[in-house]
This record gives structure tokens, C-alpha cells and sequence, in this order.
């Protein structure tokens, strides 16, 4: 049996069609592929793990250097490895077996933990080294989530993509939530080698799932076979409007309203508080989003998944812009986690209408385009936020930029009108 008839008789066997009421996420993903289910399952528990890595290594970096700037350098030392990998990840998640490459890359973060914590045992605390793994973690990372992620459309069926990808927003959110709490807690008990240790022990289900995996090879089109190149992915992006909208869409809410980097000044000048406060900003888009991911069984029904990313931007950038007018702490929240909840949903259809309308052949490479956009996009828009309220005041950068979010996507949405027409029953890249 081939692997594309064992795809489409596992999707066809357990098929549970959406009920039309739902309002809670849709599990039928879940319930109906058995590889799909272990791959969630897997992600979800390594992304905890990962999580409490990254805050015991900012940790450990803090406590050699009693440097911030230091601790800002974890970022830049992951970042650049994104940006440069995920282009590469991507062709060569067009080129291989996906899942050898998912086994490879996994095992490569799974020892990189383990050498971490081997690290810690012995004594060995040298902030060179920390950053030299964050990197090398970075890269593994930027292998693994093309050829993870391109695997889902051969596990399900397409009316199953937006339920699937509302359950891998609820995997991220959760890790990125649970995550930091179980690693300052496992750190103050245990050490930061504990931390570690435990990461390495989570890659284990994530493993297991790729390893549960049929082969996944890429499927190519018509013509002499040759090896997927970065250029090619840039080019077949240059040429279909309606992916390459999902990202500038997606650059609106991302680069021109994006506050993280003003959380700390916001939180002692508007509403007099301290680190204490800080973390309830940052958690609060967080929060709106795991919702967002909870209460997603809306999406199933949804098929102008273009007009819902546009609107669900939007709404980003208006709930950051409404959140710069409040003073008021408890309603700041509130407008952070509607925002986190936007988020979600544009997310959800921005990577369904990738897995959707790109043939298999370059899903890789334009997954390896999303990873880029989602790591950097953010990274500049603290660096515009952070600029601007210099040149201004905290107020006008994050309102300002929450209403520049909303006037730059309605331009797009002029600018490209077939794109709020996208019908998911026919996905037209």
C-alpha cells in the first residue's frame, strides 16, 4: 500500500463530521487519526519541556552575568538561526523523508538538553556555552517544525485543518504558560540541572510519535526529480497573492502593533506597579489565546478563511489600540487577551490556507517562510515600539501602532480583494 492510500484510508475511516452547535474545540482530529493524536501529544509535552529549558537557560545566563543585556542575547543568539534555518529547513523538508528528518532533528534537541544538564552537574558554568546550545537548540528547531508541520495535511483530511491547527495553538500557548511555571519551580528546588534533565525525558513522546510514523516523503510534480531549493519556495510564493497575504497580513499586527517591549515602562507609568505587574501584562495575551484555542469549534464552519484572517488582525490591532487609551489595569487585560485571542484565530486560518493551497511538494519551504515571519516579526516590532515611544511616549506607540495595524491591513484588503473571497472548498494560492 502506498503511503498517499494510507493516508487517505486512515483520514476516511474514523471521519467524524463537526457538529454544526460546536463551541469548544474540535477534537475530531484526535479522535479520527491516530498518528495525528501521538504527534499532538508528543509536541505538547516537549513543548513544555522546551519552555522550561529556555527560562532555566535565562536563568543560569543571570546568574553568572547579573547582566540583562546578557539575558537579551538568548534571544539574538536563537533568532538569527530561525531566520537563516527555517529557509533551509524548509527545502530540505521538500527534499527528505519528513520523518526522518522530524527523528533527527528531535534527537539533536533532546541531546543538546541532556549535555545541558551534564553541564550543570559537573560544575561547568560558562555563558559561551549557554549561548552556544540555545543556538545549536535554534537550529534543530528551525529543521523540525517545517517537516512537523507538513506532515498534518497527509494525516487529515482539509475540512480537518483549522480544528487541527486550533489544537496546535492550544499546544504552543499551554507550553508557553505551563512551561516557565514548572521550570522556575523545578529550578528553585532542584537545580537548574533538573530542568534540563526533565526536557530531555519530554523529547522522549515526541520521538515516539515520529518514530509511530509511515514514511513521509515529499511528493513531487512532473519533471526531472532535483533537490528543493530555497529559491524556488521564494519564487512559487512571488507568484500566489493569497499566501504571500497570509504573511503580510500577518507583518501588520506583528510589526506596527506589537507592545511587548513597552511592558515594563507601561506597567510602573500607567498603572504604578512592578514586575509583579509586568508578568500579568505579558501573560495576558497568553491567556486570550489559549482561549481563543478552547472555545475554536466556530472555526470548522468558517470558508472565507482570507476575510477572517483580515478581520481577525483587525481586531489585534484595535484591542492594542483600545488598550493604550485604558488606565485602568483590570481592563488592560481584558484588551491584551482579546488581542491574544485574535491572534489565535488569524492564526489558525494563516496556517490552514498554507497547509491548504500549497502543493505538498513545496510545504516545506513555505513553512520554513512562516517560521521566519513569526520569529522575526515580533523581534522588529519590539524594536519599532521601542523606538517610537522614545521619539514619543509609551501612549502613542502602542495606540498608534494598534490604529497603524488597522488602517495598513485594510489597505492590503483593498489592494487585494480576492483575498477576503479565498473559499477553503476551493484554495487558490
Amino acid at each position: 500500500m502506498t503511503q498517499t492510500s494510507h493516508g487517505r484510508q486512515e483520514r476516511n475511516g474514523g471521519e467524524v463530521p463537526p457538529r454544526r452547535g460546536r463551541i469548544f474545540a474540535d477534537l475530531t482530529p484526535l479522535r479520527s487519526s491516530p498518528h495525528y493524536r501521538r504527534l499532538w501529544l508528543g509536541n505538547t509535552i516537549s513543548w513544555v519541556g522546551q519552555a522550561m529549558t529556555a527560562l532555566a537557560v535565562s536563568l543560569q545566563v543571570y546568574d553568572l552575568t547579573r547582566s540583562s543585556f546578557s539575558v537579551g542575547l538568548v534571544g539574538l543568539c536563537s533568532l538569527l538561526p530561525l531566520v537563516v534555518f527555517g529557509l533551509y529547513g524548509g527545502a530540505v523538508a521538500d527534499t527528505v523523508d519528513r520523518r526522518k528528518l522530524g527523528l533527527a532533528s528531535s534527537s539533536g534537541a533532546a541531546a543538546l538538553s541532556v549535555g545541558l544538564a551534564a553541564a550543570a552537574l559537573a560544575d561547568f558554568h560558562r555563558v559561551w556555552f549557554l549561548y552556544s546550545v540555545v543556538a545549536l537548540q535554534a537550529v534543530c528547531g528551525a529543521l523540525n517544525s517545517p517537516a512537523r508541520t507538513a506532515m498534518i495535511p497527509k494525516l487529515l483530511p482539509p475540512e480537518q485543518l483549522p480544528a487541527a491547527n486550533a489544537l496546535g495553538s492550544m499546544t504552543t500557548t499551554a507550553g508557553m504558560t505551563i512551561g516557565p511555571m514548572l521550570g522556575g519551580l523545578i529550578v528553585g528546588a532542584w537545580g537548574y540541572q533538573a530542568a534540563y534533565l526533565v526536557d530531555a525525558v519530554a523529547f522522549s513522546a515526541a520521538l515516539y510519535a515520529m518514530w509511530r510514523l509511515p514514511s513521509m516523503r515529499p511528493e513531487r510534480g512532473e519533471g526531472p526529480k532535483r533537490r528543493a531549493s530555497v529559491i524556488d519556495g521564494l519564487r512559487f510564493l512571488a507568484t500566489r497573492p493569497n499566501l504571500r497575504m497570509t504573511f503580510f497580513s500577518d507583518m501588520c499586527a506583528m510589526v506596527l502593533a506589537h507592545p511587548r517591549a513597552l511592558f515594563p515602562a507601561v506597567a510602573v507609568l500607567w498603572y504604578g506597579g512592578d514586575a509583579k505587574t509586568v508578568g500579568l501584562l505579558v501573560a495576558a495575551p497568553a491567556v486570550g489565546a489559549l482561549l481563543g484555542g478552547v472555545f475554536s469549534g466556530w472555526q470548522g464552519r468558517i470558508r472565507r478563511h482570507g476575510l477572517a484572517i483580515l478581520l481577525s488582525v483587525a481586531a489585534w490591532g484595535l484591542a492594542i489600540a483600545v488598550f493604550g487609551l485604558t488606565r485602568s489595569l483590570w481592563l488592560g487585560l481584558f484588551f491584551l487577551a482579546v488581542a491574544g485571542c485574535a491572534d489565535t484565530v488569524s492564526m489558525v486560518f494563516r496556517s490552514t490556507m498554507l497547509q491548504a493551497a500549497t502543493p505538498d511538494e513545496m510545504r516545506g519551504r513555505l513553512q520554513g517562510v512562516f517560521i521566519v515571519v513569526v520569529a522575526g516579526g515580533p523581534r522588529l516590532g519590539d524594536f519599532l515600539a521601542g523606538a517610537a515611544a522614545d521619539l514619543t511616549s509609551p501612549a502613542v506607540a502602542v495606540t498608534g501602532g494598534g490604529i497603524a495595524c488597522v488602517v495598513a491591513v485594510g489597505l492590503l484588503a483593498l489592494g487585494r480583494g480576492g483575498f477576503a473571497r479565498y473559499d477553503a472548498r476551493s484554495p487558490q494560492p
